[in-house]
């Protein structure tokens, strides 16, 4: 028992020298390698997730300032269509003044027309009347004419 405690101390008194390589290796591992490998990670991953943030944020803008301009288009959308409905409004307004006119005009025409056929038959009246009176009294002259002509020795008429 005695040597196997010897034989450890001599195996724990040599590998001494490897436990402070191996404990050195770490200690330069850790400050060397594995902190500034950390930092980087966290930066990196600070980096990403602040690009992710930004992209966000972008994405965000971007969806506002596209539905503002919805909304301008929109806007632009109803001044045309209202600006074509007064266009419109105005031909319909200014086709009713132009048929009222041409209704009035009509109307005017008509009584014109009317007046003028009122005269001309008033004229046609008197005249017929006075081709009326004419006409009788050619033929009164006409039928007693011949009777008086009849009635007398010279001719000779119905009771001679």
């Amino acid at each position: 028992m005695q040597e196997t405690l010897r034989q450890l101390g001599e195996l724990l008194l040599g590998s001494i020298p490897t436990i402070i390589l191996l404990l050195l290796t770490f200690v330069c591992y850790r400050y060397l390698v594995h902190f500034p490998l950390q930092r980087a990670l966290q930066e990196r991953r600070q980096r990403t997730e602040g690009a992710m943030e930004r992209a966000r944020a972008d994405i965000a803008a971007s969806e506002a300032k596209a539905a503002e301009y919805d909304a301008r288009l929109r806007e632009a959308r109803l001044a045309v269509f209202r600006a074509q409905e007064n266009r419109r409004r105005q031909a319909q307004d200014a086709r009713s003044a132009a048929v009222a006119e041409a209704r009035a005009h009509a109307h005017d025409q008509v009584q014109q027309a009317r007046t003028s056929l009122e005269k001309d038959k008033e004229a046609a009246k008197l005249g017929l009347h006075g081709e009326a009176e004419r006409l009788a009294k050619e033929i009164i002259r006409t039928i007693l004419k011949p009777s008086a002509t009849a009635g007398s020795p010279v001719t000779g008429g119905p009771w001679s």
